[in-house]
């Protein structure tokens, strides 16, 4: 299939995306906007350097920190920012979403309050569905560099101020010395109020054994990233038989950083995970700031991963197996999804 075909074909078939963090969303010219709104303390080079997506990219949590520290700052900035990114997953054929936000950030940083907070990007969730008919659902993130009080705290707002659209938690930033161990009771507090949930774990190079955690300690319904589970085998079949999805991410810059550039897509452990028997599901994390859309995602899946496009029919099912939605909808758009994945086919990769 030429680049061109791919492409197309990858805009075309429907998506879920179910791991990408609002503030790694923000259109460039949307965050000079609210710099420049909130006259913050950041000079245009080094805004723009946080759109620079070099051979090793840094700077994506810096940039999370900053929006929180110093750009976002009433309701109206959440809902742009909400809005502008369903609109524009829904643009590459995302019918639904299920992205992150750290409301600690959000209260203890941009001096909002939670409810404040939600009901602006709950009014954008249902904007966006109104005017691009994708459905955005809301998954609070734990701050894991926070105290786990911080974490209490937050399942404590959610409980406190309950709305359909927000449907899990999850956990977010730097894994490195915050085990999901110290998270335990905040997890245990959300399941107890039904939310589902999700953790970030094996990232940033961090050990399996995080991810045994989450999945044993926490009872998480899926796994963030995972990567490390390769090196534990035995483990890796165990989720397999348990049928966990993991949502990887092609553009993850821990690996862009740490493996030498002719061998990154060689070495890279989501070339590995399905081999272990783990379900993947591919999505765009921090979009803006990794220079990805959802089409890029799936199509990096094909051109650096070496999957098939049988195999991205199968990641299409497992984003839709763990999308945290009901049982009647789940069935009604696997019948949906396979028979436009299937058409776009035949259209666009006859030779496949």
């Amino acid at each position: 299939m030429a680049n061109e075909d791919l492409h197309r074909f990858c805009h075309a078939i429907p998506k879920v995306e179910l791991h990408c963090h609002l503030l790694g969303t923000v259109r460039h010219a949307t965050f000079k906007d609210l710099a420049q709104a909130a006259n913050a303390p950041l000079s245009d080079e080094e805004l723009d350097a946080f759109y620079i997506r070099g051979e090793k990219p840094v700077g994506v949590l810096k940039a999370l920190r900053t929006l929180d520290a110093f750009m976002v700052r009433t309701p109206d900035d959440l809902h742009r920012i909400a809005y502008e990114y369903l609109e524009d997953a829904a643009a590459h054929n995302v019918r639904y979403a299920e992205f992150f936000w750290n409301p600690t950030g959000t209260v203890h940083k941009s001096g909002m309050r939670y409810d404040f907070a939600q009901d602006a990007l709950v009014r954008a969730i249902r904007d966006a569905h109104t005017d691009h008919g994708i459905i955005g659902r809301l998954v609070p993130a734990i701050d894991r560099e926070a105290s786990p009080d911080a974490a209490l705290e937050m399942i404590g707002w959610i409980t406190q101020h309950r709305r359909d659209e927000v449907i899990g938690i999850g956990i977010d930033y730097s894994e490195i010395d915050r085990p999901p161990e110290m998270f335990a009771q905040a997890y245990a507090a959300a399941r107890a109020v039904g939310l589902k949930t999700t953790a970030h774990a094996g990232e940033f190079g961090m050990p399996w054994t995080n991810v045994r955690t989450a999945v044993e300690m926490l009872k998480v319904d899926r796994i963030d990233h995972g990567y490390t589970i390769i090196d534990a085998p035995d483990y890796a079949k165990q989720c397999a038989e348990a049928g966990i999805v993991f949502t990887v991410v092609p553009t993850n810059s821990y690996y862009l950083r740490t493996l030498p550039p002719e061998r990154w897509a060689l070495d890279h452990p989501i070339r590995k995970m399905p081999g272990l028997g783990l379900r993947i599901h591919p999505n765009t994390d921090d979009p803006a700031l990794h220079h990805v859309t959802p089409t890029g995602a799936w199509q990096k899946m094909v051109e650096d991963f070496g999957f098939s496009i049988a195999d991205l029919r199968g990641f299409m099912l497992n984003g839709l197996a763990s999308a945290w939605i009901d049982e009647s909808t789940r069935t009604r758009w696997r019948t949906e999804f396979l028979r436009d994945f299937d058409s776009c086919r035949q259209r666009e990769s006859r030779d496949f």
